[in-house]
């Protein structure tokens, strides 16, 4: 009685290997043939997230506003440089590290400060620019300006994934 079950195991052990190796076969099945520029990397979308070029005068402006020079506190581990600027670009208000903001396009701006910024921890939130409302409703991303050190850029885009404008609120931290 023993030599069966022993029997049996084998074979149920060699059908459950055999099983798994023909399912296997099947879910590595290769897909429809693709040309090499689709299998590297996917084309970028219009308005995916790019960043404008950066101009001469821009370029120029940064370079000033990096020569100015921040003060002590701005550099200092634990301290905060921060914004609010408006749907149309125009900084409402920030600390004195903030330089200017910009809009490029429908939910596209930069806004400049006076030290380098690359490296820092930086957040923004789409908010208001007067007290005791409720801002829209949208989403927010932030990343270190293209080609410019002391820059922020910044897209919003509403509900729905669209380029909007929105109001918002960044802070630095350092």
């Amino acid at each position: 009685m023993t030599t069966l079950f022993r029997r049996k195991a084998v074979a149920v052990a060699f059908a459950a290997l055999a099983l798994t190796l023909a399912g296997g076969g099947i879910a590595v099945a290769q897909p429809a043939a693709q040309t090499p520029a689709e299998v590297a990397q996917p084309a970028r979308q219009p308005g995916s997230g790019s960043q404008p070029a950066v101009t001469p005068a821009e370029a120029a402006k940064a370079k000033a506003a990096l020569a100015q020079g921040p003060s002590a506190l701005a550099t200092t581990p634990g301290t905060v440089a921060s914004a609010v600027v408006t749907s149309g670009g125009i900084l409402l208000r920030g600390s004195p590290e903030v330089v200017s903001a910009t809009r490029y396009g429908p939910g596209q701006y930069q806004v400049l400060f006076n030290y380098n910024v690359s490296l820092k921890a930086i957040h923004a939130t789409i908010g208001t620019i007067d007290p005791f409302n409720v801002p829209p409703g949208g989403e927010i991303s932030v990343a270190p300006r293209l080609q410019t050190p002391n820059a922020v850029f910044v897209q919003t885009r509403n509900s729905s994934g669209g380029p909007s404008d929105r109001p918002f609120h960044l802070v630095v931290a350092n």
